[in-house]
């Protein structure tokens, strides 16, 4: 994936902030795997009598999971917990890989890079707690977000303005299109099957 000469005005917008060796990371994602709880959401669970009852997802970082996958990154969501609304959730984005009740994040994601034939350096993996701090030191890309324990963000590659479940998911999305050259082709006129599959 060769990142073009001239950025798109968008494109140099995105990475202006974006240290040179993390743009460099992002470039060659093939995969991109994310944490759920405190990620692309909020991270609070709410209960009703019948236990797990609601996640409150973000329109913004639904949109961009629809427009890196639609790019040709390959989406997998990876949590420590287990719940019918995250498959749900998934489903409307056309994301077919959701790993729950995993505890061993980094197996998982080692996984997944073998049946996608990815060596580790083109898979990314977003997450904001221990849990996910192995899949973090393995991937090529670790991604955490502002509120996660300090020696977690530490072992990120980089971390966004946004929170988990307002804007992170959608931040680490636009990152990796831009580095590799890909957000500009949803600027303008967008093909069709793209526009159709860019649910929110």
């Amino acid at each position: 994936m060769n990142m073009p000469n001239v950025p798109h005005p968008a494109e140099a917008l995105v990475l202006a902030k974006v240290a040179p060796a993390v743009i460099e990371r992002a470039r060659h994602i093939r995969l991109m795997a994310f944490d759920v709880d405190g990620v692309l959401t909020d991270g609070r669970l709410w209960y009703g009598e019948q236990g797990e009852a609601l996640k409150c997802f973000h329109v913004l970082d639904g949109h961009g999971l629809s427009l890196l996958r639609e790019s040709g990154v390959y989406i997998a969501l990876i949590t420590g917990r287990r719940g019918p609304i995250l498959p749900r959730r998934a489903a409307e984005l056309g994301i077919a890989t959701v790993l729950q009740g995993e505890r061993d994040k980094a197996a998982a994601l080692a996984r997944l890079a073998q049946e996608q034939g990815c060596p580790m350096e083109q898979v990314g993996f977003m997450g904001d707690d221990i849990i996910d701090l192995a899949a973090m030191q393995r991937a090529g890309l670790a991604v955490s977000v502002p509120q996660a324990p300090s020696y977690v963000a530490q072992a990120a590659h980089w971390v966004t303005t946004r929170d988990g479940g307002a804007g992170a998911v959608r931040e680490c999305c636009d990152l990796i299109l831009a580095a590799q050259g890909r957000l500009r082709t949803f600027l303008g006129a967008r093909p069709a099957s793209v526009a159709g599959a860019a649910v929110q």
